[in-house]
């Protein structure tokens, strides 16, 4: 016996019946690209949707968050498979769903999804999940399409803003029609670049109410062989719909050339082919076999112009077809105008440019550092006062590892450095003290796990939580710990000591972040407990969601000797004076960028900064 998709009819257009390309819509606006996602999931009817924040997706659920509550269910999750788990509950009640994601998020939810394609959907389940080329804010630069051909689900490709809104609204379409979850691809640069938008009016969709149906809704063994074998019966109806679809446009040029290429790259190939056959695919899984050996035969040569790896190129050669691409153009980093240009000037199809000169003024290198009286600082320094080993997570605090902090000894991904430091304990060949430092809602998204692992393997490990009170590196976003919810409304606060507690940890001691003298002695107290010891780091982002701004401090130029011990705290505010003493530079404090956080006063060694009244006062 083998599970049948039954296909229902769908137009090639958006969610309330109307035309990719109509214009009788109701009002233009100026969009970021995560922006106009989120207005087509309300316009399409979306009921639930949940995300955890990740640079570059984070204002989908922020923008989807300011739609009326009796419109959509929006909300933070603490993590992207609760995420996507949340949004398969909704889908399985009936209603649309949603869920929103960066990259790197979709391998943590990954197993979630590669079970729900298998049982397909009830409600339209619709996954946005936004790259990151050029790797700006990510550990990693991955390509999300390939989870596309793992899962074997549809990938749709807005090249821009109006497409983003479009494209939201027909995958719920594509998703009810043919029982598949969706992924709807961003990148950076579509994420975050604004355009004009023609908008629409919400399409109300009634619940579907839940499909009493063991046999497609449970993934046992059994189950799943029956669904395995629908995987591939949806993937022909899916192609053959894609042959017919607005998604695949072909823009007629000249005969010498044809470029294949989607997502944001369209836009720059068109800027500089204007005259070439320009197959634009809107959706980059499955591809339309017909389609693509129409266009071929109609030109003389094919290039295939697509972002990070070459997932449509090499799919075309396994169909047949003489194409060329990553000889062209590279695997890794971001495109642009001139990397395009530069890939078109080696096939010979655009002249090449003269050389441009070097610029007479050039930028001054700009490292990234902890803000002005972040409460991550005094930490860092101190382990590295202890000679600690450092296992390190995902957050602001992961810029501890440069200079001058120079702190944290590894990273891998959200959540690992509890383990990690409990690996390296195991491993016993650790002569320093073993710490993993881990933000609070990181703590909150992978950390929990991992500490359990490590009370019930009983290792000598330090856990410092950084707990800033806010979601910081994504914008100042709210999660369990913080005690309020997407829309800002008052909710159930998590207790991490009553949490860590529950757990079997006893050593658990919370200090204010910026009493340094606390710091050093507590984390000196942990790192020689034999056990699993908790340090809770306590104060706020000093600059979500209000920014903190206390009276600023001054360096008292006859004191400073010029030992530089504050300069090792990587402050912004601090920087180097003229004065020398004994050879060595002095350091000045920006009084406008400094927060009166007191962290230098207190290391430093001579006494010599002060609050700026005591300055006052003495004058």
């Amino acid at each position: 016996m083998t599970a049948q998709i039954t296909a229902q009819p769908l137009d090639h257009n958006s969610g309330n019946g109307e035309s990719l390309n109509d214009a009788n819509q109701s009002e233009i606006l100026p969009l970021m690209g995560n922006e106009a996602i989120a207005r087509g999931a309300w316009e399409a009817g979306v009921k639930v949707a949940a995300a955890y924040p990740g640079t570059p997706s984070t204002e989908i659920m922020e923008s989807l968050g300011k739609f009326p509550a009796d419109d959509v269910k929006a909300e933070w999750a603490t993590n992207e498979k609760v995420g996507l788990d949340v949004a398969i509950g909704a889908s399985f009640a009936g209603s649309r769903a949603m869920t929103s994601m960066k990259h790197v998020g979709l391998n943590v939810a990954a197993d979630a999804l590669m079970s729900q394609t298998y049982i397909g959907v009830n409600g339209g389940l619709v996954l946005v999940v936004c790259d990151d080329p050029g790797i700006h804010s990510s550990q990693n630069e991955q390509d999300t399409r390939i989870y596309g051909h793992l899962a074997m689900v549809p990938v749709l490709e807005p090249s821009d803003a109006q497409e983003a809104l479009d494209y939201t609204k027909l995958a719920f379409d594509i998703s009810e029609r043919f029982d598949t979850p969706v992924i709807v691809r961003g990148t950076t640069r579509l994420s975050h670049t604004r355009s004009l938008v023609r908008v629409g009016e919400r399409h109300e969709n009634a619940s579907l109410g839940f499909n009493e149906n063991p046999q497609k809704n449970v993934m046992i063994p059994g189950h799943a062989r029956l669904r395995h074998s629908a995987l591939f019966e949806r993937e022909k109806q899916l192609r053959q719909y894609f042959e017919d679809s607005d998604l695949i446009r072909w823009e007629q040029g000249s005969q010498s050339v044809g470029i294949v290429t989607m997502s944001t790259a369209y836009s720059y190939v068109k800027e500089l082919m204007p005259q070439a056959h320009v197959l634009k695919l809107g959706a980059s899984y499955p591809l339309p076999e017909n389609r693509l050996r129409e266009f071929c035969s109609a030109v003389d040569r094919v290039i295939v112009v697509e972002e990070l790896e070459p997932i449509v190129e090499n799919e075309m050669k396994l169909m047949g077809f003489e194409v060329e691409g990553k000889s062209l153009f590279p695997r890794e980093g971001e495109f642009s105008p001139d990397v395009i240009r530069e890939g078109l000037e080696k096939a010979g199809l655009l002249e090449t440019s003269k050389a441009r000169p070097p610029a007479s003024v050039q930028a001054m290198p700009r490292p990234p550092l902890l803000c002005a009286g972040c409460p991550h600082t005094g930490a860092y320094m101190a382990l590295r006062a202890l000679n600690a080993r450092v296992s390190g997570d995902i957050g602001c605090y992961t810029l501890a590892a440069v200079e001058p902090l120079k702190a944290i000894d590894t990273t891998v991904s959200m959540g690992s450095s509890i383990a990690n430091a409990t690996g390296m304990a195991l491993a016993g060949s650790e002569t320093r003290p073993i710490v993993a430092t881990i933000g609070d809602s990181t703590f909150l998204h992978a950390g929990i796990p991992p500490l359990i692992n490590a009370v019930y393997n009983n290792v000598n490990i330090t856990v410092v939580l950084l707990d800033n009170h806010i979601t910081a590196m994504t914008g100042g976003q709210d999660h369990p710990g913080t005690g309020r919810n997407l829309r800002g409304e008052e909710v159930h606060k998590t207790d991490y000591e009553a949490l860590i507690r529950s757990l079997g940890i006893t050593w658990i001691k919370k200090i204010d972040a910026y009493n340094m003298g606390n710091v050093f002695q507590f984390l000196r107290e942990a790192t020689l407990y034999n056990g699993v010891s908790v340090v809770i780091m306590d104060r706020p982002c000093v600059l979500d969601p209000v920014k903190i701004k206390g009276e600023p401090f001054r360096v008292d130029a006859e004191a400073c000797t010029g030992c530089q011990t504050c300069m090792n705290l990587g402050c912004p505010a601090l920087t180097w004076s003229d004065e020398l003493f004994e050879g060595h530079r002095k350091v000045k404090i920006d009084e406008p960028n400094c927060i009166g956080c007191s962290l230098c006063a207190q290391v430093s060694a001579t006494n010599c900064i002060k609050p700026v009244a005591a300055f006052e006062t003495n004058g």
